[in-house]
């Protein structure tokens, strides 16, 4: 039985899904601004995982994670930037999905952008109007009246009078309540806008979200997840105006991945304490970042540090190692899920997606695999990792992967060649010192009866 923490309820449950055999999934996605940092890959690979595991549970799984393609942000950035909104947002949204593939992720089933869904936002607003839980102010702007909402703060854990001690100075004065929350945001010169009943304007950023999962799961659905971040005030809200729209349960697991830290602080663009992903990539393989992200828990922080990848690369080495050992006979791997190593692999993914245990299970096969020279456990190796998103690739590529840019494979290739000629001519000087110099650049020789092979060092 699958166990998932839930932020609302704050403690494991079983896993039912309101329609047995489906699951329906809507996670937050990016705000395209900027490229995407190593949070950011956080998101993507944990529930990218969790759509993989509810798969090989034999689940029809729908999953959903949007774009935010306007807001302040992009706005500013399109004026800084001297471009058009769409052109800023569309070279963004591809730079997302060419960092999404190379880390190993899965397009979702679906993808939906927020300024594809303005007719549906709107008519969720006028929803929230009729029922009393929103007004419009005398600036134009439509606000959400939280404490028309009585379960607000049921997924944070805050009450209303501590957001009411900790409210801000220079609150908008349109409100009603300084606690509201805007829900459409007249217009303003310069600013791209859409007609509405209540004047030309835009969306606020949390509307988007409840809009776009109703209409592509409906006003009652499975798992809702997200960065840690996203849990206040956005998924609070959501719920707020969800709820309050359609007098129904929204989501039933909300699902909340740690942030990813960097000196004890949260990574985050506005801290200026960010790695983007394409400069992750620059020094390490992305199986080898895909590989780090998941050795933690998805709940727990993730703290980054160029050692820390070094160290992941050392590990996957070893994994891939062991499957190189049996050559091109193992095709896809084969699990047999009556076997002890697989039942823990299981038990350990449905504790609420337990990647530490589930990979430390990889590393017990692989030993026993070396050990017992046993191809049926090196196949179930590789057939447990392919089910997230690992040792998929032939060894060799990725034993052979890394800097190359700073040493090529062909100056590899040709510097072998030129050893094994001075080997067969019994130069041996020579021989050893073209070992030395590719050992000098990280390249690790292993030679044995069937000529040399050789593997890039961490």
């Amino acid at each position: 039985m699958l166990q998932l923490y839930n932020t609302l309820s704050r403690k494991k449950e079983s896993f039912k899904p309101l329609e047995e055999g489906r699951v329906r999934m809507y996670v937050c996605g990016m705000t395209v601004y900027d490229l995407c940092h190593l949070g950011h890959a956080r998101v993507m690979v944990v529930f990218d995982l969790i759509y993989k595991w509810l798969r090989a549970l034999k689940y029809d799984v729908t999953y959903v994670r949007n774009i935010t393609d306007i807001d302040d942000k992009i706005i500013q950035r399109a004026i800084e930037k001297n471009q058009s909104i769409q052109e800023l947002t569309g070279r963004f949204i591809e730079a997302m999905n060419e960092d999404a593939i190379a880390l190993g992720v899965e397009q979702p089933d679906h993808e939906p952008k927020a300024t594809e869904n303005i007719p549906q936002m709107l008519d969720l607003i006028q929803k929230l109007i009729d029922r009393s839980f929103a007004y419009v102010g005398a600036n134009g702007d439509v606000y959400f009246s939280v404490r028309k909402f009585d379960g607000y703060g049921k997924l944070s854990g805050k009450s209303l009078d501590q957001l009411r001690a900790g409210e801000r100075v220079g609150v908008d004065t349109e409100k009603q309540d300084p606690l509201d929350f805007v829900l459409w945001k007249s217009v303003k010169p310069g600013e791209p806008s859409w007609k509405s009943p209540w004047g030309d304007g835009r969306p606020g950023w949390h509307i988007e979200c409840s809009a776009m999962s109703q209409r592509l799961l409906g006003e009652h659905f499975d798992i809702h997840g997200g960065g840690e971040d996203l849990q206040f005030p956005h998924h609070e809200n959501e719920i707020a105006q969800s709820e309050g729209a359609h007098g129904c349960t929204f989501v039933n697991y909300w699902l909340h991945n740690g942030f990813v830290r960097v000196d004890e602080q949260k990574m985050s663009k506005s801290l200026g304490n960010f790695f983007t992903v394409r400069e992750i990539l620059e020094k390490f393989d992305a199986e080898v970042v895909r590989f780090f992200i998941l050795r933690a828990h998805y709940r727990s922080p993730l703290n980054y540090s160029d050692q820390h990848l070094v160290d992941a690369r050392q590990a996957l080495t070893r994994l891939y190692t062991t499957l190189k050992n049996f050559g091109d006979e193992l095709g896809t791997g084969h699990v047999d899920w009556n076997h002890p190593s697989a039942k823990q692999f299981s038990e350990a993914l449905n504790d609420d997606f337990n990647t530490p245990r589930a990979i430390s299970v990889l590393f017990e096969l692989a030993t026993m695999a070396n050990r017992d020279s046993c191809h049926v456990t090196a196949g179930l190796l590789k057939g447990l990792a392919n089910l997230v998103g690992l040792l998929g690739r032939q060894p060799d590529d990725f034993l052979q992967s890394g800097n190359a840019y700073l040493f090529p494979n062909d100056k590899v290739e040709g510097l072998i060649a030129d050893r094994e000629l001075a080997r067969k001519s019994r130069d041996f000087k020579r021989a050893d010192a073209i070992r030395t110099e590719l050992e000098s650049n990280g390249i690790i020789l292993e030679d044995s009866a069937g000529g040399t092979t050789w593997r890039r060092g961490s």
